[in-house]
């Protein structure tokens, strides 16, 4: 299973009702199935280029490399954030390489 997010820790602090229902969609939508985990971390990395988010793109990158991305798939991911987003997503996208 994939490491935890920091935000789930704060949440449980808060609210432990809400965050073992947020553990719980997580855990459902990241399992191995037709996409694998490593793919969807992936793909979570692409939306948070898209939604601007350089720190998710940082930590989700670190989290895909220690799944077994390779270079040339964080590469390919930034490719479609450029794609998708434009130069936005790709300025974004480079916090991948800041690791």
């Amino acid at each position: 299973m994939q490491q935890k997010p920091a935000y789930i820790a704060t949440v449980q602090a808060h609210d432990a009702g809400l965050s073992e229902r947020v553990t719980d969609v997580r855990d459902f939508v990241l399992k191995e199935g037709a996409l694998s985990p490593k793919i969807k971390t992936l793909m979570m990395m692409l939306c948070d280029a898209l939604l601007a988010q350089p720190n998710g793109v940082r930590s989700i990158s670190t989290r895909a490399r220690a799944m077994g991305a390779t270079e040339e798939e964080i590469n390919e991911t930034i490719h479609v954030a450029f794609l998708m987003g434009g130069l936005p997503a790709l300025v974004t996208g480079c916090n991948a390489y800041e690791c």
